[in-house]
């Protein structure tokens, strides 16, 4: 088992930044860790993911070149670098540990709770 909790979500206006928090506990050896994100009335949609042993992340089209992933092996924390945050951008985002990189696999693995990041002046 995996635990995954998040944090470092909370309001934000457009334009702004956040950077969200991954802390994995219990059987921590994972292959791949990512973010997804929940809109409400929406499906699960994958945000970015990354090899834990290190590697080329990977990210979702409408996050491209505006968030940045990264991890921290020595604590077993993955983060979510969020930049230049839109209204679209306001979800649930949940923290994934999974052993294959098919991310389009939006059921597979461990999942944190979530943590509610909201983009509103």
């Amino acid at each position: 088992q995996v635990q995954l909790v998040e944090s470092g979500g909370g309001l934000v206006q457009p334009g702004g930044s956040l950077r969200l928090s991954c802390a994995a506990s219990g059987r921590t050896f994972t292959r791949y860790m990512g973010w997804f994100r929940q809109a409400p009335g929406q499906e699960r949609k994958f945000v970015a993911g990354l090899p834990w042993s290190g590697g080329r992340p990977t990210y979702g089209d409408l996050v491209k070149d505006r968030f940045t992933i990264s991890r921290d092996n020595t604590s077993n924390t993955l983060y979510l670098q969020m930049d230049r945050l839109e209204p679209e951008d306001t979800a649930v985002y949940v923290c994934n540990a999974r052993s294959t990189a098919n991310w389009a696999a939006r059921t597979h693995g461990y999942w944190g709770r979530g943590t509610q990041v909201t983009v509103s002046s």
